[in-house]
């Protein structure tokens, strides 16, 4: 094939720069136009091809409007699908003048002539050539009137996504169309996280010997979901073995791309032999819209094949698209010579000069008007048997779509549609297109598919390969904590808690699943748990069960089940018991929390001296007296104590709100005092990972796990200060030891083997709590459908509590586990109270505010009669006469100020009395 190409390309470059002679037809609108047509005669789409070409013709022809005088006239040729042979007749076609071909069918003929229509720029209007990789870019004079296979293998992409399928094996022909094709869809499949497990080739004209081959090493693999791209004399061959072989029962999906269509279309009803071996297959159509000109077409059909053929059979998609590309030629032309196009060839008068051979080169020409003909072409908008036909700027027929087919009984029956707008869907996409574009999730539906076995159930799409394999599953052989996972001395057998928690799980799916426990580590120093993972891509184990931690890096390699057990880092560190001493009973408050205490017992009782010093004779007496009633009257009131009476509405208003402050200060302290003579207090240096991190103390970690890596990277933690400890006896010698005497400071591990530890060790606590959030989980290869259905069992597990019961069996916890107390009691902060504090202060100021107020208004009342001397006084003095007056009147009692008061207004009285007398 690629000799084949480079001669075709070398004879193409020597046309191309070999000088011309140029030979013009000068009529613009000639009475009779050429073009060819070659397609392989006797096939499926051929046969339908041949009878719709000379249909358009007749069409055509007799409708004078639209060539207007001008004639089309064909030339068929067969090209047999054969690479050679299309070459030839390609050649041939050069030399008859043509102005446009119609075809090729397959896409190996069309890579070849593409180069040569490129060169001599006569368009090729395929019906037939799907690969996707025939772009506009490399051959511009090919155009594709039919759908590209890029798009049906995305349809067959979102129909695996849609069943939650994520594996397929791929059977198609070992040729551009085959091959091209499988590789567009493992890049479709790849954008939904989806992928080709197995590519199984067929040479491109199989025997029954080499099908049986294939399909034998098909049935051995683990996915169900196979997706054939052949030609339909090979899918009737495939299914026939298939059937022979049982693959066409329950538990297998076939996905036929559409070829099987074009057969069924055009020769349904099939035998009915022919119809049991492809029972419940989904296959594709090119969807082609309901319209007049496609239901004429379709009335007329049998008329057409029986005076063309003579034979009976049935118009598929690939004749409609055959149809009206001849049209859609006419339409181009009759542009063409609107525009002002001739129809003319530049005869290659230098190929006179290749004297060997006698190949008759010189009669090939290059249409001149190649180029403006194809601009047309690309113009095209018009409304065909397909529906409305225009071309993108890719060279793509707009609004592609397919039907979903599955074949049941003696036929088929529609199950959705796919179009690139929207997706699946269960509406024709000609209603969708009215609307805007929606690819949600619970947008894309199907109606319910007759799967193979007859049967609705979806399949789940793969099983465990039938080669007779165990699934190789590797656990860890620990050396510590054996109550997890281990490897009885002497013994094959593997128990533990994950070992339990697997086998639960397994039991539960809805197939048998065979395996084998392979050990790994030595048994005397727990096995790196990194490297254990690494083997299953390594393809050592197919999976690997135990007391795995789900890390970051771990899932980049491999998949894993829902977590069975919560987990996490925690510290460990030693504790030591507080004891009491002569000042314990100052332990509930904080410094802060004291001093600011004692400043607002003063403060209040300031406040109530001031508010109660004028009406209660209680807050009056000598200085030193009063001095006293304060602090009494203030630190009284701790213990609801006070024998003061307050008299006044302010005094008694500031009371009650401290009052209220000082019960809820006793009851924090009351039981913050108890819950420290009463409960075991413990102690630590380290306070949690933060002061672990900012000392330069040595840590402890269990050998295999992954908290060495953790403190290194995340927490960057220098790698010498980490001690490696393999069994908790270690631990506790190591914590024991302490830092200074060759120990630890702490150890940092996962949580289950803390809480195991500490069930025998009471004198060790954990510090803070869990830094990190993970879990254990049993690891698959990446995509492993296996990691799906164990997770569901987990679940399964947990929810009818099983998962508990099991943890019970082997990790029942001691004496010590309940030991939950803190390490260090909260001790009360002023951050606790600020709310009251600031309550009562506010209503202090508010009540000396209002206090203010009053001592002004009745000073001002009582001072109006006195008589006051100005005339020989300063104003300074004046002043300071009546600051000190002020201070005076506030500091008398109010029934003094009061009998005063009414005395000078009786002296008043009797003084103006006597005036008026006189």
């Amino acid at each position: 094939m690629e000799l084949q190409l480079f001669c075709v390309q070398a004879l193409c470059f020597v046309l191309f720069v070999s000088g011309v002679d140029v030979n013009v037809t000068k009529s613009s609108r000639p009475a009779i136009v050429n073009i060819g047509a070659f397609f392989t005669f006797n096939s499926t789409i051929g046969r339908v091809a041949n009878v719709a070409i000379r249909a358009a013709l007749d069409d055509i022809n007799s409708d004078p409007n639209i060539l207007r005088g001008a004639k089309l006239v064909v030339d068929m040729q067969d090209t047999q699908c054969n690479g050679f042979i299309g070459v030839v007749e390609a050649f041939q076609f050069m030399e008859a003048d043509i102005v446009a071909v119609v075809g090729p069918q397959c896409s190996m003929i069309a890579h070849s002539i593409a180069h040569v229509a490129n060169e001599l720029q006569v368009p090729l209007l395929s019906f037939g050539a799907t690969d996707p990789t025939l772009s506009t870019l490399q051959f511009p004079f090919f155009i594709r009137t039919t759908q590209s296979d890029i798009f049906q293998m995305q349809a067959v992409a979102e129909i695996v996504d849609y069943y939650q399928w994520r594996q397929v094996i791929a059977i198609f022909v070992d040729d551009e169309y085959g091959r091209n094709g499988v590789g567009a869809l493992g890049d479709k499949l790849s954008q939904r996280r989806c992928k080709i497990s197995y590519k199984a080739a067929l040479p491109p004209s199989p025997n029954r010997t080499d099908v049986m081959d294939m399909l034998i090493k098909v049935a051995l693999m683990e996915s169900r979901i196979i997706v054939l791209h052949t030609n339909p004399t090979i899918n009737i061959m495939v299914f026939s073995v298939a059937h022979y072989l049982e693959m066409m029962s329950t538990g297998f999906v076939w996905i036929v791309t559409d070829s099987l269509t074009a057969l069924l279309d055009s020769r349904a009803p099939l035998n009915p032999q022919t119809m049991e071996t492809m029972q419940g297959v989904l296959s594709l159509r090119p969807h082609t819209a309901d319209s007049k000109k496609k239901s004429e077409l379709v009335s007329r059909w049998s008329g057409l094949v029986k005076n063309q053929t003579g034979d009976n059979f049935h118009i598929n998609s690939y004749g409609f698209y055959a149809y009206d590309s001849v049209w859609i030629l006419a339409r181009a032309l009759d542009a063409f010579f609107n525009d002002g196009g001739i129809v003319s060839f530049s005869n290659d008068s230098r190929l006179r000069d290749i004297k060997k051979g006698t190949l008759n080169l010189e009669a090939m020409s290059v249409f001149n008007g190649g180029k403006l003909l194809l601009d047309k072409i690309r113009q095209t908008n018009l409304s065909g048997v397909i529906g409305s036909i225009q071309f993108d700027s890719s060279g793509y027929l707009i609004h592609p779509a397919y039907d979903i087919i599955n074949v049941v009984g003696t036929g088929f029956r529609m199950v959705g549609y796919w179009s690139n707008y929207t997706g699946l869907s269960v509406v024709s996409p000609e209603t969708l297109y009215s609307k805007p574009p929606n690819r949600s999730g619970a947008n894309q539906q199907l109606h319910n598919v007759i799967w193979p076995g007859e049967t609705i159930t979806k399949p789940r799409g793969w099983v465990f390969p039938n080669n007779g394999k165990e699934l190789r599953i590797g656990v860890p052989n620990r050396a510590s904590y054996r109550e997890f996972v281990s490897k009885v001395p002497n013994t094959d057998t593997i128990k533990g808690f994950c070992i339990d928690v697997f086998t639960a799980a397994i039991s539960l799916l809805p197939y048998p699943v065979p395996f084998r426990f392979i050990p790994f580590g030595d048994g005397h120093q727990n096995p790196s748990y990194a490297e254990l993972v690494n083997k299953i891509l390594l393809n050592e184990f197919d999976g690997v069960v135990g007391d795995i931690a789900i890390v970051t890096n771990r899932t980049r390699i491999v998949d894993f089940t829902q977590p069975y057990v919560e987990s996490g880092l925690v510290v460990v560190a030693s504790v030591k018991q507080h004891h009491s001493n002569a000042w314990a009973f100052l332990r509930p408050f904080t410094l802060e929390m004291w001093c600011v205490t004692g400043l607002f017992f003063l403060f209040v009782g300031v406040v109530v001296w001031i508010l109660e010093h004028r009406n209660n004779d209680e807050f009056r007496g000598p200085p030193r007296k009063q001095l006293g009633t304060i602090f009494w009257f203030s630190f009284s009131t701790l213990f609801f104590a006070h024998r003061e009476n307050t008299v006044s509405t302010l005094g008694r208003a500031v009371l009650i709100i401290w009052l209220f402050v000082v019960l809820i200060i006793q009851s924090s302290y009351t039981a913050s005092l108890t819950s420290m003579f009463t409960v075991q207090q413990l102690s630590s240096p380290i306070k949690g990972i933060d002061t672990l991190i900012a000392s330069d103390e040595p840590i402890g970690f269990q050998v295999g796990s992954f908290a060495e890596n953790y403190l290194i990277e995340e927490l960057s933690i220098p790698k010498s200060r980490l001690r490696p400890l393999g069994t908790p006896a270690q631990y506790a010698a190591a914590l024991k030891l302490g830092p200074n005497n060759g120990g630890v400071a702490a150890v940092v591990d996962e949580q289950p083997y803390v809480e195991l530890f500490l069930s025998t060790q009471c004198e060790y606590r954990i510090i803070g709590s869990e830094f990190t959030k993970s879990g254990w989980g049993f690891a698959f290869p990446r995509d492993s459908p296996l990691a799906i259905d164990m997770s569901t069992a987990i679940l399964s597990l947990s929810e009818n509590g099983d998962l508990q019961k099991i943890h019970d069996k082997w990790l029942t916890r001691g004496v010590c586990n309940s030991q939950t107390d803190e390490i260090d009691a909260n001790r009360l902060n002023l951050s606790s109270f600020w709310g009251l504090f600031l309550i009562c202060g506010i209503a202090c100021l508010i009540a000396l505010l209002v206090y203010f107020v009053q001592m002004c208004r009745q000073y001002i009342r009582h001072s109006s009669g006195e008589e006051i001397s100005s005339s020989s006084v300063g104003g300074s003095t004046r002043s300071g006469r009546s600051l000190h007056r002020f201070l005076s009147f506030v500091d008398d009692k109010e029934e003094d100020v009061k009998n005063r008061s009414r005395t000078r207004q009786l002296q008043i009285s009797t003084r103006n009395g006597s005036e008026t007398d006189s």
